[in-house]
């Protein structure tokens, strides 16, 4: 019914804190980015897969009318029963789709920094 409105928040401050660490970052020197993905990128990444699966899912809410584009928009909304169950849902799967997301994103982050320190050792083997 909504559960898609959980991920759709987490990209929403998530985003906002990847253009705070994008601004730091560009007061670093040169020579601290070079060869590295930066934090802001990788948010970028976590971003990509909640806005792209928070769009997927809105399109489906809408595809099954449980969105609607007049007041309250969210057809649960407007019934105190359905209301409850659009509440529940949103902290059960809403929750667990934002968590394993991000998950992912954090198998993606270990994996990035293998691959960084990988590249770190070659670079001091030549």
């Amino acid at each position: 019914m909504a559960c898609f409105l959980v991920p759709t928040t987490e990209a929403i401050v998530v985003t906002a804190i990847k253009h705070n660490v994008k601004k730091k970052e560009e007061l670093l020197p040169a020579e601290q980015k070079e060869g590295k993905i930066l934090m802001s990128q990788k948010l970028t990444w976590l971003t990509n897969l909640l806005w792209g699966g928070s769009a997927l899912l809105a399109y489906e809410h809408v595809w099954h009318g449980e969105v609607v584009p007049w007041f309250p928009f969210l057809t649960a909304a407007s019934d105190p029963d359905d209301t409850a169950v659009m509440l529940h849902e949103m902290s059960t799967v809403g929750v667990t789709m934002a968590v394993l997301v991000t998950a992912v994103w954090g198998g993606m982050m270990g994996v990035s920094s293998a691959m960084d320190k990988k590249a770190a050792v070659e670079a001091q083997a030549k």
